[in-house]
């Protein structure tokens, strides 16, 4: 299935934005990536909860951004844009502190928490 088509057949959406698809795609898939991570740092020896704390906290995030970007009745511009925001903001956060473990799954996280920001850094100047 793909996400572009089903936004297609929204009958508001004129010229719907890839970089908008793109950036909900890899918010709902950084949020998956995040959540695992979580529970792959509750297995470690070690102090993990920082990397935990954010990595719950940026999946929470990444779910509310792709569930937002999605909507396309009556645009709530300014909260989008918002969310946009607080998704970098969450992303680079969680990846900063995933960045400072040697774990794989970490490592894994950190690659998509990136991925997903510069996403939605892209969507940003689209959202109007």
């Amino acid at each position: 299935m793909s996400l572009q088509k089903m936004i297609d057949t929204h009958p508001q959406v004129k010229d719907e934005t890839e970089e908008l698809i793109l950036a909900a795609r890899h918010a709902m898939l950084c949020s998956l990536f995040c959540t695992s991570c979580a529970d792959a740092c509750v297995a470690e020896d070690g102090d993990m909860a920082q990397c935990i704390r954010y990595c719950l906290d940026c999946a929470d995030v990444c779910a509310g951004t792709a569930r937002l970007a999605v909507r396309r009745t009556a645009q709530n511009i300014d909260v989008l844009r918002a969310q946009l925001e607080l998704c970098i903001k969450a992303c680079e956060t969680c990846a900063e502190e995933c960045e400072k473990h040697d774990d794989p799954h970490c490592e894994m996280c950190a690659k998509m928490c990136r991925e997903c920001a510069d996403d939605c850094r892209k969507a940003l100047p689209l959202v109007k």
